[in-house]
């Protein structure tokens, strides 16, 4: 694997951790993890990336790890998370850049599409489609189809009750998102815990080592949930500060993949029938027996799609990939 080095920005009110790695003069592609994840959940794409000559970005997004976790709930709406990319690209002279996104990651890298049409080249998310801006914000929705069953989104809104939960045991908490994420959906009372009947689990899945493991933790050890679980409380802001993107579609080749026992799949059904409509240039996989952590459970399917996707539409220059 290319030396992995890493990067405190200043910008945008907050410091961003950056890692790094592969040639200095490889077409930049950038790596933006979700929930509740870290930049480590790339490490699987590291290797591939910088062996055929890219240089690899993969910032610790706002609320995580090292990066700052402002208390503000509306410091972490979509275009403020995408500002936070766009002024790093600004301070690394990036004119152009792949941007792929996984989970809220992915949400963020629809948005810095629409926004920066000709810096961004190319195009790849994992796990959440993109159908354009609703008419209504998505948590209004949410309240009327879930009001008398548990919905996992809406318990994350009220700022202190999710992190009660999640915060007491940061490895429990873990653990049962990386094997439970197919049942977040499951019929319980709206007045439920996020993992009320979910039986316990004493290691991560085969997909993490115990060594990973331990970066998960320290991503969250001594800060808890509060920053990530801040992403999702800004959904009637969002759909307020991106009016002026509405009519806008996503014009770059778009790569989209998402697994077939993804519990967003069916939550986010509509959209996914909805995406051509708004994008275009796409070209949508499944993959078979693949949950959530689609870079991490089927990572040789996800980098053999991703290079050929990118060889296609972000080439390498040969002599990037001579000298990686």
């Amino acid at each position: 694997m290319s030396p992995m080095t890493q990067h405190a920005l200043k910008l945008n009110g907050i410091e961003l951790h950056l890692h790094a790695a592969g040639p200095l003069d490889g077409p930049p592609v950038w790596l933006l993890h979700g929930f509740p994840e870290c930049w480590y959940s790339w490490r699987k794409q590291i290797a591939p990336l910088t062996t055929a000559g890219y240089r690899v970005l993969i910032p610790q997004m706002r609320g995580y790890g090292d990066s700052s976790a402002p208390e503000d709930v509306a410091a972490y709406d979509v275009l403020t998370l995408c500002a936070d990319i766009q002024l790093a690209m600004d301070a690394l002279g990036q004119q152009h850049a792949c941007i792929v996104g996984h989970d809220w990651g992915a949400v963020v890298a629809w948005h810095l599409a629409l926004l920066e049409p000709q810096r961004v080249r190319a195009l790849v998310t994992l796990s959440v489609p993109f159908a354009g801006r609703p008419r209504r914000p998505a948590v209004a929705i949410m309240r009327e189809l879930f009001a008398e069953r548990f919905n996992y989104i809406l318990y994350f809104q009220e700022p202190g009750v999710a992190e009660r939960e999640l915060d007491a045991d940061i490895d429990r908490s873990l653990l049962h998102f990386m094997h439970d994420c197919e049942h977040l959906l499951d019929e319980k009372s709206p007045s439920a815990l996020l993992f009320e009947g979910m039986p316990p689990h004493a290691a991560p899945p085969a997909w993490c080592t115990p060594e990973d493991f331990a970066v998960y933790r320290r991503t969250f050890e001594g800060r808890g949930f509060r920053g990530a679980l801040n992403w999702y409380r800004n959904f009637e802001r969002n759909w307020q500060r991106t009016e002026h993107l509405g009519d806008r579609q996503v014009g770059q080749p778009t790569l989209f993949m998402i697994g077939d026992r993804d519990p967003v799949g069916r939550l986010e059904a509509l959209t996914l029938e909805r995406m051509p409509g708004k994008v275009p240039h796409l070209e949508q996989h499944r993959l078979a027996d693949c949950g959530h952590w689609i870079q991490s459970e089927q990572a040789g399917e996800v980098n053999r799609r991703l290079l050929d996707f990118l060889g296609r539409h972000y080439p390498c220059p040969a002599d990037a990939q001579a000298g990686a």
